[in-house]
């Protein structure tokens, strides 16, 4: 089994076992604030987090470790694991559908293996470097060409408020130009949608590497274009751009030029 296939069965079994810690809901949750009143962790964020890290270091120990709620740790393999314990905490806590666990594996620099599980939906999407991507073990293509007056385009809301804004006006000039505008909750659900043809474009500001490191691998093995640029508000988080090659060109030309 080549490098890529095995990170793959690893992170796929080990998305598998912290849905099933996080089905089981607390009776109460403790919220852990972090940058700011909007942007949280729950108790079942840190223990999504702490079961993925043990299960990959009990498989591989010498490998990396970036994960959102403080795992950090340098890679002596060359493989680094990108780790959201639950994207979408905000749905989580309200128990809306469509928070997912998120897991990806880089060599150096580049996405080889990633896995987007959301347990409420029962849809599983995972793709492989040069593998093609699967969302219940069913290869997926990502929709192309689509007009952007025809396009069903998803986004994201940034905790930070001025980065709301940005997205405000991003906004008021994109809708009146595309089919329909979707917010659905969490970002890795909302690309791997883009790769399966549920969504046929998908744009935010100021996303993690976390937010999107599996998924983009995944729509991009669907046969999508994504793209990722510094932030305008000049931090550490970046914007993304992903939709089938046609669409990306127009919508990227629309968000791009405000």
């Amino acid at each position: 089994m080549s490098l890529n296939l095995e990170l793959l069965a690893l992170a796929e079994k080990i998305a598998l076992s912290a849905g099933e810690l996080l089905l089981d809901r607390p009776s109460k949750f403790e919220l852990d604030e972090k940058s700011g009143a909007l942007d949280f962790a729950t108790q079942k964020d840190h223990q999504s987090e702490s079961l993925i890290v043990s299960q990959i270091l009990a498989q591989r120990p010498l490998d990396g470790l970036i994960g959102e709620e403080g795992a950090n740790k340098e890679s002596e393999s060359g493989v680094t694991w990108v780790i959201d314990p639950i994207d979408g905490t905000v749905n989580y806590l309200y128990d809306l559908p469509g928070w997912c666990i998120s897991i990806a594996a880089k060599n150096k620099e580049e996405y080889i293996a990633g896995v987007v599980y959301s347990p409420t939906t029962n849809s599983l999407w995972k793709a492989s470097k040069s593998n093609g991507a699967f969302l219940n073990n069913s290869p997926i293509k990502c929709n192309d060409p689509v007009n952007l007056d025809r396009a069903l385009v998803g986004t994201g809301f940034a905790y930070d408020i001025n980065n709301r804004k940005v997205q405000a006006k991003i906004i008021e000039e994109l809708l009146p130009k595309v089919r329909d505008l979707r917010r659905l909750g969490a970002c890795a659900v909302d690309i791997c949608h883009v790769g399966s043809g549920a969504l046929d474009a998908y744009f935010e500001e100021g996303v993690n590497e976390w937010d999107y490191a599996a998924a983009s691998l995944i729509a991009q093995e669907a046969g999508a274009t994504f793209s990722v640029t510094k932030a305008r508000d000049g931090s550490s988080r970046s914007s993304v751009i992903v939709a089938g090659p046609f669409l990306h060109a127009a919508l990227s030309a629309q968000i791009q030029g405000q």
